[in-house]
């Protein structure tokens, strides 16, 4: 779901380079839903320009002089919190650090390749007016200083090899995963991701998932079995699967087209949940633009599975899991601080899996 605005939505581009600024304000002046109001070369000028232009939107380049992205991001989420859509290299620092700016508060990110940035941005060009287009719309917190969430502690000793948890987003999900995920016990049921990323991405998100997480969580590996303790990440640029083998659930990574422009896509990870683990599945829609997931959902209420999905008020879009409630596909709508506990509290049920 877009955010609705009777205005075109204002935007300031800040990037060090002139080439990229002029490149991103005719990309994103050639949506009419969208005015750009400014460019700044740098976080000092930009910081005045805020002031004068007022601009609904940020994009924000990560590497700059003077001051860096992030700490020109940390201070404004501080002072003025905005939103803010990242430009990003496609390089493993450039994850790194994108991932951090998702941490500090930036709403998404768009990636850029180190060589032929023209092309690799003109090339998605939709997308990144897209972006933008709901960044306007999303829900921006304030940060406070050295404050990071506390998940509650998830209970001990749930170790059983009869659950299955599956967990969608986009928008926003990279953080809501992270809590999610952090509030789940070592011994937590296995569990399958499906986040919309880039392929540089999904490696160093599993492993910072990994370190705020006491399960194991790794990026999904074709035939790998599903372990209890541990989290499976689909790869950027792959669809992620779970097969069933006599007693056992496996990953299947595809390559086949993408499904209504995602891949991974949620539709396709719910729904072979939905066929191989049928009722012995919880599920949960996090924050995300659009409506990837929500088919997936309802296939998992329809065969018995738990479904949950991220209540409005603490998504930072509520696109796709407010695409699952108007589907009824979601039992319940859950605030992202008690999503873990949600998911830990559905009691096992029998099952025949075909």
């Amino acid at each position: 779901m877009e955010a609705r605005h009777s205005r075109p939505v204002r935007v300031l581009v800040i990037d060090d380079s002139a080439l990229v600024r002029k490149l991103m304000t005719g990309l994103l002046s050639s949506d009419p839903r969208i005015e750009v109001v400014g460019s700044a070369a740098d976080p000092f000028i930009a910081r005045q320009k805020i002031k004068q232009l007022a601009p609904d939107v940020l994009t924000l380049d990560v590497e700059m002089p003077r001051m860096d992205g992030l700490t020109f991001l940390q201070n404004l989420m501080r002072l003025r919190p905005m939103p803010v859509v990242m430009v990003s290299s496609l390089t493993e620092r450039g994850a790194q650090v994108t991932l951090d700016a998702l941490a500090l508060g930036a709403v998404d990110f768009v990636a850029k390749p180190r060589i032929d940035v023209a092309r690799g941005l003109t090339g998605h060009a939709e997308l990144l007016c897209a972006k933008v287009r709901d960044a306007a719309g999303a829900q921006v917190n304030r940060l406070v200083p050295g404050h990071t969430p506390a998940p509650r502690p998830g209970p001990i000793g749930y170790r059983t090899t009869e659950r299955l948890f599956a967990i969608g987003a986009s928008t926003g999900g990279t953080e809501a995963i992270r809590l999610v995920l952090a509030g789940m016990p070592a011994d937590a049921p296995a569990t399958v991701i499906a986040q919309h990323i880039p392929a540089a991405f999904s490696g160093p998100f599993a492993q910072r998932l990994d370190r705020h997480s006491r399960m194991t969580v790794r990026e999904a590996s074709d035939g790998e079995q599903l372990l209890a303790g541990h989290a499976y990440v689909a790869p950027g640029g792959r669809h992620l699967r779970v097969r069933r083998s006599g007693a056992r659930w496996y990953c299947e990574l595809g390559d086949e087209d993408a499904v209504r422009g995602h891949r991974p896509s949620v539709d396709v990870l719910f729904e072979s949940v939905a066929r191989h683990a049928g009722a012995n599945a919880a599920a949960v829609l996090l924050t995300g633009m659009g409506d990837d997931g929500a088919r997936g959902l309802l296939a998992l209420r329809e065969v018995g599975a738990a479904t949950l999905a991220q209540d409005r008020a603490s998504s930072v879009i509520w696109g796709m899991p407010g695409a699952a409630v108007a589907l009824g596909a979601a039992q319940r709508q859950v605030p992202l601080e008690q999503v873990a506990e949600a998911l830990l509290e559905v009691p096992a049920r029998e099952s025949v899996v075909r």
